[in-house]
């Protein structure tokens, strides 16, 4: 019973690294008061799910939900309110104040620890028109839900996407499947920044070939509406008829609470944490989209929005804040994503990430096959791999390729925790057989070549 317990746990927040860190804060402290306070209406929730949703690939929208605040408070005795907001921080009177959404009522709750794990959000630009009807984001559950509903009751015929980065890619996919003309229209000259141009060419190639229109290098400038309702995105170079809009075109972290609460933040806003994910402030904690991490490969701050790392960060909280000792050291920015036909991949860093020229590097980009050539199925692929020069020491890696490609970025990322060299690589134990990949696996051959060069 919380009101029983000696201590509490106050989080603000409820999805990856809120609810990782209650669970494991509970396992830590049977005594311990948990309370999770969640604008939205669901906590625990599968948010990278939305575009198969949408495709209509999950069919049914419960399958999206992990679990619900019932269960959280008869399997674990946590509290997860949901519809409450958390509208202030006090830290100096260790509480919070609350906002029901439903009433409008606003209560103060203290706390004895509090988690901030307010995720990030999206970037909404300023645009005129972009508050007609059709014109969408796809940041959280309700999102989903309306933008099925107006696939499946309005039956679209074109939509255009703003925005080239994870986000856009992956509704492009959702879009195309249910046999919509889709466009992709983007600020940046290609698709998905967080790798090399030249890897970046090959999404954009077979994106074009499934059908999908590009438009990149060209801003979103306005939203046409008739009625009310979207009827174009206008770029500096043309008009694009739109029955709907997803806009893609920014995310960052949440910060907003944690800046008034006068918390320090650091790259992108994000809060700073120590490696236990504590803040300056005692007893006053953070994990998730909305903290500053590090990259592991050049020890500098760096800002991630991937679940995997949120709730890794919400684990090593709860751990911390139940009385264990656990560290979350950062990350090598490990992403992977599927558009269309082709599988996209990136760990560690990528020539972009080095222009500064203070780590001299070799890269080598090869193009192959997922599988033995002569292997029914077996599809292009390309690797580009990424090296210190001299030293040799891996740097990053990036996969671009169809059914079976993006995978091996695992190997990479295991190698890259190892601080592996590019021989040590080329000289991995990978397994063979022709239906997964040629007698030299495409890894290998792409480190061998890189060897040569550093």
């Amino acid at each position: 019973c919380v009101g029983m317990s000696a201590e509490k746990l106050v989080i603000v927040g409820g999805d990856a690294a809120a609810m990782s860190a209650a669970s494991q804060a509970r396992r830590g402290r049977t005594d311990l008061g948990i309370v999770a306070f969640e604008k939205g209406p669901y906590v625990s929730y599968a948010a990278c799910g939305i575009p198969y949703y949408v495709s209509g690939l999950v069919d049914d929208f419960d399958k999206l939900l992990i679990r619900t605040p019932e269960e959280f408070r008869q399997r674990q005795s946590i509290e997860a309110r949901v519809r409450q907001e958390v509208v202030h921080i006090l830290p100096a009177e260790a509480k919070v104040v609350v906002r029901d959404l439903e009433s409008r009522r606003e209560y103060e709750e203290p706390y004895d620890h509090l988690l901030i794990a307010t995720g990030g959000k999206a970037v909404w630009p300023a645009l005129p028109g972009i508050d007609s009807q059709g014109v969408f984001s796809v940041t959280s559950l309700d999102d989903a839900k309306a933008l099925r509903e107006r696939l499946e009751q309005e039956r679209p015929e074109h939509a255009v996407i703003v925005g080239g980065g994870y986000i856009g890619l992956e509704m492009a996919e959702a879009f195309m499947r249910r046999s919509l003309d889709v466009s992709i229209v983007g600020r940046a000259p290609q698709l998905l920044r967080t790798i090399d141009a030249d890897m970046g060419a090959l999404v954009s190639e077979a994106l074009t070939k499934a059908g999908a229109h590009l438009y990149l290098g060209e801003a979103a400038t306005a939203f046409e509406e008739t009625g009310g309702r979207v009827a174009a995105v206008v770029t500096e170079k043309r008009k694009l008829p739109a029955d709907l809009v997803v806009v893609g075109v920014g995310f960052g972290p949440n910060t907003d609470l944690a800046r008034e609460a006068g918390l320090s933040l650091g790259l992108k806003n994000a809060i700073k944490v120590d490696d236990h994910m504590r803040t300056a402030v005692e007893r006053v904690w953070a994990a998730g989209d909305c903290v500053e991490t590090v990259q592991l490969v050049t020890g500098r701050p760096h800002w991630a929005s991937v679940a995997t790392v949120a709730s890794k960060q919400g684990r090593v909280a709860g751990t911390n804040i139940a009385g264990g000792d656990a560290s979350f050291k950062g990350t090598h920015g490990t992403m992977i994503t599927k558009a269309g036909p082709v599988e996209i991949a990136r760990t560690g860093l990528s020539e972009t990430d080095l222009s500064d020229g203070e780590i001299p590097f070799v890269s080598v980009k090869i193009d192959t096959r997922t599988s033995a050539r002569y292997y029914p199925g077996s599809e292009p692929m390309s690797v580009k791999l990424i090296a210190e020069r001299g030293a040799g020491r891996l740097l990053g890696g990036q996969i671009v390729g169809g059914a079976g490609a993006a995978m091996r970025i695992n190997v990479l990322a295991t190698a890259l925790q190892a601080r592996m060299t590019i021989d040590d690589v080329a000289r991995l134990d990978l397994a063979y057989a022709p239906p997964f990949s040629s007698v030299w696996d495409p890894l290998l051959l792409a480190a061998r070549e890189l060897c040569a060069e550093c």
